[in-house]
């Protein structure tokens, strides 16, 4: 078996040699004989030492100037400034990346507020916390690496022996200030060897303290949403589980497997380079209309944006009023059709409903000029029309989730400002209206990007029309929650060389559809930008004022308290720019697991309050929680609105809609 010796190794078999850190910046002797001739004062005054780590003696109070110098004084890595023991930082070259993280905080303020700023007493505090437990690490450290050598001298385990228990309280030392409680660093590989223990250590420390300095800034909330979200993915992307070179496990797999896993690893990122995307899922395991969207129904009608899926009644009667379900078109509809088991779409059948559904095209290039109007005109007003036709109803329940929420209620908006109501219902779920508050998509939307868009892809100044390639939108919200959806897949897929596991969910995630640059441009800056769809008349669609307060109809209108996407109090706000009788409801989770919650499940749970009078905090201060999904309430409610019973029909469409072709159809076939 091989030993791993190299040629310095020790001669002397049966014992093993004491961990030895290299001389420099990470050796915890050099930084427990420091540690011990200063120590942060928590008192609330300037530690002492730190006399001259701030030009001219004062702790700075504006940015960017004295951002930037304070910042290296929060993080040893550039203290030329700073009083220490023999008047250099322990080590004497500083740890490395130092400057890099003042150049990524640099960048992130970039162009920001010459106001901004941190309070002195707060940025005190960080550094303060920062050093003290800064410097229990390095007492641990050295301590740990003396029990080690005792135990190698006295014929030990040596040097991983003492450090076994590191961080759990054992006998390698006290629990440090900042353990290893992060899943990225759950193995034994990165509690048991010291050098990788102490860079995962250090990292977190890191990343907490950046976190609390970008908390702590003063600026606009805007601002600091951006500087917020810069430093989340900078200090995502630098955890050391992101390189092979520092990351334990996947150099034990790469040792077990031959290099076999490497080989792997660089065939799955060169794939992937090819296909423009990070690989979540097998996507070989999945095939729409055969494990995935499988609900029965017909393709009733098709035109150049959508096609209209009506599906098989599951009950020998069925409610007069048809329920059409409009998905946002930035994904496909199947989250509602995933499995049989957990289908909005079938649930709802299985109600009594006649359920309708819009399958949007994946838009190819001769898609690339259409507009918001043409979605709206030529889409969801089609599809009412033509549901309302085959069901036989003047009226008929309308769903919308997400941008279909927003859809559906712009067209509804239209068609009341032509004297028509074709809706006895509307579901709004995870929808935004009132754009004042669109959570952290709003880092991505300014004056400058949106104009950027309209002259490259939205036909601005006479330029040629283009496509929003849907993997850049699949992109973009992968970045959103960066350690699960892409440094996740990284490590797993890239430096262990894994197969992705199949997932139906990630295979959604994953199927992106494209969006006429024209569209996406109107959308970007009347909602996202200027929030114009809330002012009554403020805009024009069709040739109609939209006023979301005509539509007038009962509303059941639905949040997920974790949804990062739509906020649960923009979703509320929704309650003040619509008429008639509302309905609120908050269910737990996010802005799909919270929708997609069906009640055999037994998960989760939800949140009602009958008055709406109050704020969003007021409501759910009121509000009684329940166990389990929303689906059932909203059960009983739309089925007030449903209509009495009738014999379910025997066939697809009517007379004037032929069934074209069974469901799921082919336009949520296409891939972008």
């Amino acid at each position: 078996m091989a030993t791993g010796k190299g040629a310095a190794a020790s001669t002397q078999e049966g014992k093993s040699q004491p961990f030895q850190f290299v001389p420099g910046p990470f050796d915890p002797a050099a930084w427990l004989e420091w540690s011990r001739q200063w120590a942060p004062d928590l008192t609330g005054g300037t530690p002492g030492g730190m006399a001259g780590a701030f030009p001219g003696g004062a702790f700075p109070n504006a940015f960017p100037n004295a951002f930037t110098n304070a910042f290296p004084n929060a993080f040893p890595n550039a203290f030329a400034n700073a009083s220490f023991p023999n008047g250099q930082f322990p080590g004497g070259d500083g740890f490395p990346g130092g400057e890099a993280v003042v150049r990524m905080f640099q960048n992130a303020f970039a162009g920001a507020n010459q106001a901004v700023k941190i309070a002195p007493t707060q940025l005190a505090h960080i550094q303060q916390r920062y050093f003290q437990d800064f410097t229990q690490l390095c007492r641990e450290a050295a301590t740990a690496q003396a029990s080690a050598a005792a135990q190698a001298g006295n014929g030990g385990m040596g040097g991983m022996g003492g450090l076994g228990n590191f961080g759990n309280g054992g006998n390698g030392g006290t629990s440090p200030q900042a353990p290893l409680n992060d899943r990225r660093f759950a193995s034994d590989a990165w509690r048991n060897n010291a050098p990788y223990h102490y860079a995962a250590a250090f990292y977190l420390l890191t990343a907490r303290t950046m976190t609390e300095l970008a908390d702590a800034v003063e600026a606009d909330s805007k601002t600091r949403q951006r500087i917020r979200f810069a430093v989340s993915q900078w200090v995502d992307a630098m955890s050391p589980a992101n390189f092979l070179a520092t990351n334990p496990d996947a150099q034990q797999r790469l040792i077990e497997s031959g290099g076999e896993s490497l080989r792997a690893g660089v065939k799955n990122m060169l794939d992937d380079l090819t296909r423009g995307k990070i690989s979540q899922t097998d996507e070989t395991a999945f095939e729409v209309g055969r494990n995935v969207a499988v609900s029965e129904g017909a393709v009733v009608y098709e035109n150049e944006y959508f096609q209209l899926l009506q599906y098989k009644p599951l009950t020998d009667k069925v409610h007069a009023r048809a329920l059409l379900l409009v998905p946002p078109c930035i994904n496909k509809f199947y989250i509602l059709d995933l499995q049989p088991e957990s289908s909005l779409v079938r649930h709802a059948v299985e109600q009594g409903h006649t359920v309708f559904l819009v399958s949007w095209r994946n838009p190819d290039a001769t898609m690339a000029e259409r507009t918001w109007d043409d979605y709206i005109e030529h889409a969801a007003i089609r599809a009412i029309e033509v549901a309302r036709d085959i069901s036989g109803q003047d009226r008929i329940n309308v769903l919308g989730f997400c941008v279909g929420g927003t859809i559906v209620a712009t067209a509804l908006s239209v068609l009341a400002a032509r004297g028509e109501r074709p809706a006895a219902s509307l579901t709004l779920l995870t929808t935004l209206l009132d754009f004042s508050d669109t959570g952290i998509l709003d880092v991505f939307v300014d004056e400058p990007h949106v104009q950027l868009r309209e002259a490259t892809i939205g036909g601005a100044a006479g330029a040629p029309c283009a496509l929003l390639r849907g993997v850049e939108l699949a992109n973009t919200f992968s970045f959103l929650r960066p350690n699960d959806l892409v440094w996740n897949y990284v490590v797993d897929n890239y430096l262990k060389g894994k197969t992705p596991v199949p997932f139906d969910l990630l295979f959604w995630n994953g199927d992106a559809t494209n969006l006429p640059g024209p569209w996406y441009c109107w959308y970007l800056r009347h909602t996202y930008l200027q929030n114009e769809l809330k002012t009554p008349g403020k805009l024009t669609v069709c040739n109609a004022p939209i006023d979301l307060g005509a539509i007038d109809v009962p509303t059941y209108i639905y949040g997920s308290r974790e949804d990062h996407i739509v906020p649960w109090t923009s979703a509320y706000a929704s309650t003040a720019l619509l008429e008639n009788k509302l309905r609120f409801v908050l269910g737990a989770s996010g802005h799909i697991a919270g929708v997609i919650n069906p009640p055999v499940k037994k998960k989760r749970s939800h949140w009602t309050n009958d008055s709406l009078s109050g704020s969003a905090q007021e409501w759910l201060a009121g509000a009684k929680e329940h166990a389990g999904s929303w689906w059932p309430d909203w059960d009983n409610w739309l089925g007030k609105h449903a209509g009495p019973k009738r014999a379910a029909p025997t066939a697809y469409g009517n007379a004037h809609y032929k069934p074209i072709e069974a469901a799921p159809g082919r336009y949520v076939k296409a891939r972008a």
